[in-house]
């Protein structure tokens, strides 16, 4: 079946609309052809240097919902709007893809799920990491049995927050800090890796660089259990120039050990160990994350498939995030809570040429 070229509506001016959607938009043949965003002169400027046809302010959200040409809507502005948007367009009979942390609390996450499912709308949420080709071989590795039972989980995602993007992320209002910006990010690769769930976080976190205007946390360090007696550990920092990211996975049989791979990009290494040894595994799937997420969200519209990470996916991330921010701002160890909704699973099978 030839995949869907979708017509977008962008709810948000944001940068990651800018530097990392519409180039994946486009590079995979889908057009962008409305923005609704506050204010109307940010939304002329940034739809003139995108080329897109119509940008209006004060969100415009309305016209751009009741256009017949949008498939689509990618809803990137900030996190507490998430809801009430993404509801607004699925009543219009629109598909979402909404940027992450999905919600700033499980319960506006799982009505934004419900509210798609019953308007017969894809929901789909841009954690981009699980769709990566190092990420797949490594999910079907531990899959394969190629380490035997995973024991542990370790998530090194550290770099510097580039200067254009130390706004809101350090600031006071909610969803702003590293843990609801890079935590969820690691949850979503960990969840569908060790198909379980987590039972109980310890965190730190800190404030390292005195930038930006607020105080948010910039670095966070959480250890979590997960069923089946799972350890992972999680580093996520803002204040790390020159840092690698890396993702290990211990079991019983052998490790892997992923270097570079908590990036969009479509670089990194996997090494397996084992008793035989020490060997590279080949990654053939060498596509941008953002176009695989792309790929498969056009694909669910169309009845085949499912997004990489849905709405039920999502909230499970952000339950994990949740409960690392409580741990480490009340200095205890803290249960995961999850919603009573059912996970649906979260691993993704991706044949070589999708």
């Amino acid at each position: 079946m030839t995949t869907p070229r979708i017509t977008w509506g962008l709810i948000g001016a944001s940068d990651i609309a800018e530097t990392r959607m519409i180039p994946a938009m486009r590079r995979v043949g889908h057009r962008v052809a409305r923005l609704a965003s506050g204010d109307a002169a940010h939304a002329a400027r940034f739809a003139g240097r995108n080329e897109i046809p119509y940008g209006t302010g004060e969100f415009g959200l309305d016209e751009l919902l009741d256009d017949p040409n949008i498939d689509a809507v990618y809803i990137s502005s900030t996190n507490a709007r998430h809801l009430a948007q993404a509801s607004a367009a699925a009543a219009a009979g629109k598909h979402v893809l909404c940027e992450k942390p999905v919600a700033l609390d499980l319960q506006s996450a799982h009505r934004m799920t419900a509210v798609c499912a019953a308007h017969g709308v894809v929901l789909g949420v841009n954690h981009h990491l699980p769709a990566a080709g190092t990420h797949r071989v490594v999910r079907e590795l531990v899959r394969d049995g190629a380490i035997g039972r995973v024991l542990a989980v370790n998530v090194q995602h550290t770099s510097l927050l580039p200067e254009r993007l130390r706004g809101w992320r350090l600031g006071d209002a909610a969803g702003s800090g590293v843990v609801m910006d890079l935590t969820c990010h690691d949850a979503s690769v960990v969840n569908p890796l060790v198909e379980a769930r987590a039972l109980h976080a310890s965190a730190i976190a800190a404030r390292q660089h005195d930038w930006g205007p607020g105080h948010a946390e910039d670095v966070a360090v959480s250890a979590l259990e997960y069923e089946g007696g799972v350890v992972v550990r999680l580093h996520d920092a803002f204040t790390t120039p020159y840092a690698p990211t890396r993702l290990e996975v211990y079991g019983d049989g052998g490790s892997i050990v992923a270097d570079g791979v908590m990036t969009p990009e479509p670089d990194g290494t996997l090494v397996l160990r084992d008793a035989r040894g020490e060997r590279e595994v080949e990654v053939s799937d060498r596509r941008h994350t953002y176009d695989i997420t792309l790929h498969h969200f056009a694909s669910a519209t169309a009845g085949e498939g499912r997004p990489v990470v849905d709405g039920r996916d999502a909230a499970d991330a952000l339950a994990v995030a949740l409960a690392v921010l409580d741990s480490a701002r009340s200095e205890r160890t803290v249960p995961v809570e999850f919603s009573t909704i059912p996970a649906t699973g979260s691993t993704i099978t991706q044949p070589e040429n999708s």
